[in-house]
């Protein structure tokens, strides 16, 4: 079984079940994210009607689309490809869940609104995902990989390849349109608005009208569709947040928490490979310094995600942080497979293992480092970051997460063009050749010991 290859901006991904072999590319894996968005649009306004007894344009953007459901369709497409029967249910039931939960975080977080509550439904946790509609997600996610993806494929490939691409086109000019409007409603910015009042021409008065009318009716959807929504008061955190660097659980705090992870990770994985295996190992995911990205953006990821049940039991965090772990890990290895063809763990040999991505060993060990993180070294370490002088601690920040970004980038590059070499492309480019000199599969070997190349 083979899953690779991010090249010349397409996406390929293999499903096999029973012998079938599907291949995605770019355009067809936008098709489906358009597809499923307004397919669930449709759900949720027929869910609506019963409940309101009226039409009801659900969605967070203005357009026939929830986008939150064609985002998970191409996850559970490109991630789920692997699993079958039991497991394509459970899986599809994980990613969904950990997708909407993230999301209700994220809406509530940036916009100050929480736009759908399951508290009235049991087994719920605080209102953003539920078991039933977990569920639901399994079935809708396990029917779409065995049959939806095919018929609207189908559907798709029937028009004009010309046509295909300028349709595609149009609906992710509209997509960016609608999100532009909508996000100047819900953050009460009116920048956009009052930037030509000022200005004295035609256009100006045009645009201004546009944008009005926007948002008025954006207003107005967002009224009836979420008649629920609630604003949380956040005027004294504000506050604290200009004397305060890195309050609570902002931006700041989370970059340094995950450049920090990622050195304490590769720090940590390499002594332990050597008290182990009794050999001192490179861990590192980048071709500069001792990072490795998985614990980085781990603890980051936990931290925003777990951040507000910090005080919660040991058991609570422990459970979220087994499954967030899990579903973390098994999607970092698949995706490093997809783009770059080769694998950088492999947990076969482990019992309770699945595909040897994760292991249910391991699961409990993101489980135990989620309390150890929250309960032990979170607070310390985020009462020293909050005693940094604001403007120093913007600043270093700000560099540091450009040095991170830089050393992704280049280390992608480096992945790339090996995977490229051994594929025998020849090096034509002026990156291709900075590659070959810098980067030669000598010096990647060293910094990646344990990448197994994948074969097709």
């Amino acid at each position: 079984m083979c899953i690779r290859d991010l090249r010349v901006g397409v996406l390929q991904g293999m499903i096999s079940e029973n012998g079938i072999d599907m291949i995605f590319n770019g355009y067809e894996l936008v098709w489906l994210f358009f597809a499923y968005s307004f397919l669930g649009w449709t759900l949720e306004v027929i869910k609506a009607a019963f409940r309101h007894r009226r039409f009801v344009n659900r969605g967070l953007i203005n357009g026939p689309l929830c986008v939150i459901y064609g985002f998970t369709a191409v996850v559970i497409a490109v991630f789920g490809q692997e699993l079958g029967n039991f497991w394509l249910f459970c899986g599809s039931a994980l990613l969904s869940t950990a997708i909407e939960w993230i999301a209700g975080h994220a809406v509530e977080k940036i916009y100050n609104e929480k736009l759908w509550d399951y508290s009235d439904v049991k087994w719920n946790l605080d209102g953003y995902v539920c078991l039933p509609m977990s569920v639901l997600w399994g079935v809708l996610g396990t029917l779409s990989l065995r049959f939806g993806n095919g018929l609207l494929l189908d559907v798709f490939n029937t028009f004009p390849e010309r046509l295909r691409v300028i349709g595609i086109w149009i609906l992710i000019g509209a997509l960016c349109i609608d999100i532009i409007a909508t996000e100047v409603v819900i953050t009460g910015q009116s920048r956009y608005i009052q930037r030509w009042k000022n200005v004295d021409n035609r256009f100006a008065e045009l645009s201004l009208r546009l944008e009005e009318w926007l948002y008025v009716r954006t207003v107005n959807r967002l009224d009836k569709a979420y008649p629920e929504a609630r604003k949380r008061e956040r005027e004294e955190l504000r506050q604290q947040r200009t004397v305060t660097f890195a309050y609570g659980c902002s931006f700041y705090k989370i970059a340094l928490i995950f450049i920090i992870g990622s050195f304490a990770g590769d720090i940590t994985e390499t002594i332990y490979c050597r008290i182990v295996g009794g050999t001192w190992m490179s861990r590192s995911s980048l071709v500069w310094g001792p990072f490795s990205i998985v614990w980085g953006f781990g603890l980051a990821l936990l931290t925003a995600c777990l951040y507000r049940y910090r005080d919660r039991t040991d058991k609570f965090i422990f459970g979220i942080g087994t499954v967030l772990g899990g579903v973390f890990e098994y999607l970092c290895s698949v995706l490093s497979e997809l783009v770059f063809g080769v694998v950088f763990w492999d947990y076969s040999h482990m019992p309770f293992n699945l595909g040897g991505r994760i292991n249910l060993l391991y699961c409990f060990f993101w489980g135990i480092a989620s309390v150890v993180w929250l309960k032990g070294f979170f607070p310390v370490l985020s009462d020293n970051i909050e005693k940094i002088p604001v403007r120093a601690g913007k600043l270093v920040t700000r560099i540091l997460m450009i040095f991170m970004v830089c050393n992704m980038a280049v280390s992608f590059m480096a992945l790339v063009r090996m995977d490229q070499r051994r594929d025998g492309t020849e090096a034509v480019s002026a990156w291709q050749e900075f590659m070959d000199d810098h980067f030669d599969d000598e010096r990647l070997q060293q910094i990646y010991p344990n990448a197994m190349e994948v074969e097709d």
